[in-house]
């Protein structure tokens, strides 16, 4: 079994351009930089303890390298290996760790074609959350989820219930069919969704505020930079989780 998941932790994204990408990342978001060189940027958000939430690494094709999930101890990262192996899918295994800041960990290519790494030892820096004079009007405090889009939400749904994963709410017709599922690990709305596509693909990764008003305040600064047409949807309130939000679109789209 898997099941020991405690959160999504970190995505590592492939950009085009490292420098476009940490003025939109740092200078317009205000996430914290926790490492950089010429070909890497490691960020956390306000309230993070572990080395990092998104790691920008420099490449021709823009991408995503990993969804990474923190798992309980070092076995679950050997019984993840087991059993991604006894379903067949590819994985590798680094005991020095794929990116800097992480241990031990495992990277798969899950049933769905999805990267996913899961990893338990971790460079633990700074949390800030006390750091007000570094808080900015539009802080980003936590890492909150990741969203898939997958051709086939029910297969997948199972999948990540057989995983460990519990759904905390789906979007359904008249006949039954799912066509969006919300799962978690960790008593949040989800830490990851399935929303119906062509994929596999990512969607988007969410970050969290401590009020609305920090995502208005978002918009704002995005207006006042002249940079409003990244603005994809919102902000606006989703009908499901009732939750506050705004989709923008990095310098990748």
């Amino acid at each position: 079994s898997a099941r020991n998941i405690l959160r999504c932790a970190y995505a590592e994204l492939v950009v085009t351009d490292l420098e476009k990408s940490r003025n939109f990342y740092v200078d317009v978001l205000g996430l914290h930089v926790s490492y950089e060189d010429e070909n890497q940027i490691y960020l956390r958000s306000f309230e993070e303890f572990i080395h990092h939430n998104l790691v920008l690494t420099k490449g021709p094709v823009a991408a995503l390298k990993a969804m990474a999930f923190r798992v309980r101890s070092n076995e679950d990262v050997d019984k993840a290996e087991a059993y991604y192996k006894e379903l067949g899918c590819r994985t590798e295994r680094r005991r020095e760790g794929f990116v800097k800041g992480i241990g031990d960990a495992v990277r798969v290519e899950d049933p769905l074609g999805f990267p996913y790494e899961f990893f338990f030892e971790t460079t633990h820096v700074e949390r800030l959350h006390m750091r007000y004079d570094l808080y900015s009007a539009g802080e980003l405090v936590r890492l909150d989820h990741f969203n898939q889009v997958t051709p086939d939400v029910p297969r997948g749904r199972k999948y990540l219930e057989d995983l460990g994963f519990r759904v905390t709410e789906d979007i359904q017709d008249d006949k039954g069919t799912t066509y969006a599922a919300g799962m978690h690990r960790r008593g949040t709305v989800h830490d990851t969704a399935l929303t119906g596509g062509n994929g596999p693909r990512l969607h988007h990764v969410a970050f969290s505020t401590h009020e609305k008003h920090n995502i208005i305040q978002i918009c704002d600064k995005m207006g006042a930079l002249r940079i409003s047409d990244r603005i994809e949807r919102g902000p606006g309130r989703h009908g499901v989780s009732n939750a506050f939000y705004l989709y923008i679109l990095d310098p990748d789209d």
